[in-house]
């Protein structure tokens, strides 16, 4: 099996993590590659020794896993050099929450002894896409999110107003700070946060959800995943935010914004024992009542 590797922050935690996983690794597999620049943070930081490890700065179809070490930020990182390789990912939690990474660092042994092994599931999770008219560049390349795409007001505490059709079809104006596009993946973060539902993975939706919107007669509304979404954003001042999970680029109030689902999925990596509804009672410690 061919395994990359790969984080963006390094602590105490990650280390431990690291260090666990290439001894492990190393008695069972010879094929591990370090992403380059993470490599080279685990040099500078740390006494593991890493001579006889190999790096990437790119990915292939050759690969058969990346492994993810560090919170759900740096899953929606690793996406982004997988792409469209349906390379599958399993994620290491050394963050905080970890509803993306689910393994523990104490559990890691038992983990890859699964994984290895072939005893494991495969969760396939839908991404959007952007297109920009104009288009933009910061965005033509990486140009997909996994959670959600957001558009939101840009230095101003003015609300902005978002013109919304789907499928060619005026839904609202959406008077608000902004608007959330989520995938089922994303509704568990930014778009929970802002009052969204949440909805299971395999479910075939969206969902969009408004930023503090100030019409008491809009709520987030659910829609078919295979409804083409269409943003036209007006507000004092000229520019505004688009993020794609982690990645913000400024567009221009004359830009208009087509969302869509992505033509390929993501291939996240779950134990047998693992169930998304077992996540949510664990993460969010979903219909918990202390008083009974």
């Amino acid at each position: 099996m061919k395994i990359a590797i790969f984080g963006q922050s390094y602590h105490n935690h990650t280390e431990d993590s690291v260090d666990i996983l290439l001894d492990y690794l190393s008695n069972h597999t010879s094929k591990v590659f370090i992403e380059k620049e993470f490599y080279k943070t685990i040099k500078s930081k740390s006494s593991l020794s890493l001579n006889n490890l190999k790096t990437f700065t790119a990915l292939d179809n050759t690969y058969d896993l990346m492994v993810s070490i560090g919170g759900d930020g740096t899953i929606l990182r690793a996406i982004t050099r997988v792409e469209d390789l349906s390379i599958p990912i399993v994620g290491i939690n050394t963050g905080r929450l970890g509803f993306l990474a689910t393994i523990q660092p104490d559990f890691i042994t038992q983990a890859f002894d699964d994984i290895l092994s072939g005893n494991y599931k495969i969760s396939e999770r839908t991404l959007l896409c952007v297109e920009t008219n104009p288009e933009n560049s910061s965005l033509k390349e990486m140009n997909y999110a996994l959670n959600e795409i957001a558009v939101s007001r840009k230095n101003t505490t003015s609300m902005i107003t978002v013109d919304t059709h789907l499928n060619g079809e005026f839904l609202a104006s959406y008077w608000s700070d902004g608007l959330i596009i989520s995938t089922p993946t994303g509704s568990t973060g930014y778009s929970l946060s802002c009052g969204g539902p949440i909805i299971t993975p395999e479910a075939n939706n969206l969902v969009l959800t408004p930023i503090a919107p100030h019409n008491l007669n809009v709520r987030p509304l659910v829609i078919p995943d295979n409804t083409e979404i269409q943003l036209k954003v007006d507000g004092r001042e000229d520019h505004y935010l688009i993020s794609l999970d982690s990645r913000i680029a400024t567009l221009p109030n004359s830009a208009i914004v087509t969302i869509k689902k992505a033509p390929f999925k993501i291939k996240m990596v779950e134990l047998i024992d693992e169930s998304f509804i077992d996540t949510l009672r664990k993460k969010m410690l979903w219909g918990e009542d202390r008083r009974n």
